[in-house]
């Protein structure tokens, strides 16, 4: 069992068990990493990241990056529609109170940011009087870009197989992000 486990961690350090898994994961079509992507919105601790980059290494740069989209558009979509249609409770009133004070610059700003919570986003607009056509094209328009700069860095990822300093700046674009996304939702009231 030991020497098992050993042998199957050993492959997941191989370059031809990654191969294998992307050629794999590009044979099932565009509905798996649609699906995929748009899971991460309704479970948020899926790591949005690694399916873009899934996405991006098994589809390309376009089509990886539109599936990617579609996916994560398709899921916050779903999710704000199902808060917006169910009863609303009193339990929820705080969420609606900080609903109330957010601009759509402030909400293009959260939905652009890789690590602000969507899940908590979408019950709170679903459940508000927001716009809901304000709502869904700001969220539309923000993950685009999101998607957009995962993508790159999905992409960075690739080519850092050929030279390391793709990585090392694509990591270091990723903490900066990180960090932006911890001051705007601190300042947000989002921890």
């Amino acid at each position: 069992m030991e020497t098992m486990l050993i042998d199957w961690l050993h492959q997941l350090g191989t370059l031809e068990f990654w191969e294998a898994l992307l050629e794999g994961f590009e044979g099932l079509g565009p509905l798996v990493p649609i699906l995929l992507a748009m899971l991460e919105s309704i479970f948020p601790p899926l790591p949005l990241i690694a399916i873009v980059a899934l996405n991006i290494a098994a589809h390309g740069g376009f089509l990886g990056f539109v599936y990617s989209w579609l996916g994560v558009a398709a899921g916050g979509t779903v999710v704000f529609l199902f808060w917006r249609r169910a009863s609303r409770s009193e339990q929820l009133k705080k969420a609606q109170q900080w609903v109330s004070h957010v601009d759509t610059a402030t909400l293009f700003m959260l939905a652009v940011l890789p690590f602000t919570p969507t899940s908590f986003l979408h019950l709170a607009f679903g459940i508000s009087d927001f716009d809901e056509k304000r709502y869904l094209l700001t969220l539309l328009a923000g993950k685009a870009v999101m998607v957009a700069m995962m993508a790159l860095f999905g992409q960075s990822l690739l080519s850092s197989l050929k030279n390391p300093v793709y990585l090392i700046l694509a990591i270091a674009i990723w903490a900066g992000m990180y960090w932006v996304s911890r001051k705007f939702c601190k300042k947000h009231d989002l921890d």
